[in-house]
């Protein structure tokens, strides 16, 4: 998260391209990353750094991340 009095500045288009070196230099095959449907400046800086939502096939649809949450 970039707090309100630092965006604008281009911030997590820097932390992204960070974290892709990190990636790569780790010889990674891709970067994954959760966000919520209605994040919509989120969506929008992931978008920007060429993140997608993707499919393996499109006769099987879209990926999607699922969750169990145990109770405490």
């Amino acid at each position: 998260m970039v707090l309100s009095q630092f965006r604008g500045l281009n911030l997590s288009q820097q932390l992204m391209g960070t974290i892709e070196k990190e990636a790569i230099k780790r010889d990674c095959c891709k970067l994954t990353l959760e966000v919520l449907e209605g994040n919509e400046i989120a969506r929008r800086a992931y978008k920007k750094f060429g993140f997608e939502s993707y499919e393996l096939d499109t006769e099987t649809g879209h990926a999607l991340f699922l969750a169990k949450v145990f109770a405490d």
